[in-house]
């Protein structure tokens, strides 16, 4: 099957290439036992004015996050087409199946959308929203902004999250960016090198990229919220789509970055205590947290020891772990020069 057949799969109900403010969906086929010829009807909204870069957002990769999503469905209602200069392609709501199930994976095919781009136009539901994103939306795209939280089974800092570019002009426009989207912290963070991201495959699509961490603990952070509200007119801003007047001031970020050794992973079955509070400053060896074993009142509980130094970046939600789950993330000062 050639690359037009692939994309002839998808239907859209906006025209990216016109003037004004549409809001529509693109439509990826999901034939089930209940509905033969059915969709996957996922929210696009287009606000386009003249020319000038277009700064794809995205939100609801993950089903569980919320900040990103209530905050495009925000912009797209508030955002006067006047004051855009260039174009806005958003998507509130990426993994659409995974966010009417509050899931961090789509409850259709199991799939994590951040493991699977640049995904595949033949392949299953989320791998076909993917593609549709990688393929359609991103040779269209000067700029990605992909915000996420924690979701159910983390709580993490507020900050902004800095991927790494693939040249240093990428990388400086990147750093750039997560400087002035306004968090108190911003992370340099590669998911382990994974290259199946949202984030890298904007970077190697050649756009300037930026990420979020807004809070999660499955719920809705008011600080977060405010933190993506303002973060994203100042990004927008800063690339020239919205007038500056819309852009608030904000001291440059702490930069840290994410070590090998960043992820405390336990490898019994028990539940988690952790020890120190977020942006907690902690060395390598100290004590991070103990796995209690509530069924075994003669075990004494295991602890688990940082790897790294820095400060408690995330901590694990749900007390019940398992062999294999993340309890703790230390982010460690980066010492590259901001710009």
């Amino acid at each position: 099957m050639t690359e037009t057949h692939k994309k002839q799969l998808y239907h859209v109900t906006v025209d990216f290439d016109r003037d004004g403010k549409q809001i529509g969906t693109f439509q990826v086929p999901l034939s089930v036992h209940d509905d033969a010829w059915g969709v996957i009807p996922v929210p696009v909204a287009v606000i386009k004015n003249g020319e000038g870069p277009t700064v794809i957002l995205e939100g609801g990769n993950h089903g569980d996050e919320y900040e990103g999503p209530i905050a495009l469905g925000e912009l797209i209602r508030d955002i006067d087409v006047a004051d855009v200069a260039g174009r806005l392609i958003i998507i509130p709501a990426i993994n659409q199946p995974a966010v009417l199930a509050a899931q961090r994976t789509s409850p259709i095919d199991g799939i994590n959308m951040n493991r699977v781009f640049p995904g595949d136009a033949l392949g299953s539901a989320t791998e076909q929203i993917a593609a549709f994103v990688n393929d359609v939306l991103f040779p269209m795209g000067d700029v990605f902004i992909d915000l996420h939280s924690g979701g159910s089974s983390l709580n993490i800092i507020p900050s902004a999250v800095i991927e790494p570019g693939l040249t240093p002009e990428q990388h400086a426009a990147n750093v750039k960016a997560a400087s002035v989207f306004g968090t108190p912290l911003a992370v340099v963070i590669d998911n382990r090198g994974d290259p199946r991201t949202a984030t890298a495959s904007a970077a190697r699509a050649g756009m300037t990229v930026i990420g979020t961490e807004m809070g999660g603990a499955g719920t809705t952070s008011i600080e977060a919220l405010a933190l993506c509200r303002r973060g994203i007119r100042n990004v927008l801003a800063s690339v020239g789509v919205l007038p500056q007047r819309m852009a608030t001031p904000v001291p440059a970020p702490k930069l840290y970055t994410l070590s090998p050794l960043a992820h405390l992973i336990t490898e019994d079955d028990g539940v988690f205590e952790a020890l120190h509070p977020l942006g907690t400053e902690v060395s390598a060896g100290d004590v991070a947290g103990r796995v209690h074993f509530l069924t075994q009142p003669a075990r004494s509980p295991v602890e688990l020891r940082y790897r790294t130094s820095g400060i408690v970046y995330a901590r694990r939600q749900p007390g019940r772990v398992r062999p294999g789950n993340c309890c703790i993330v230390v982010a460690s000062p980066h010492t590259e020069v901001q710009s």
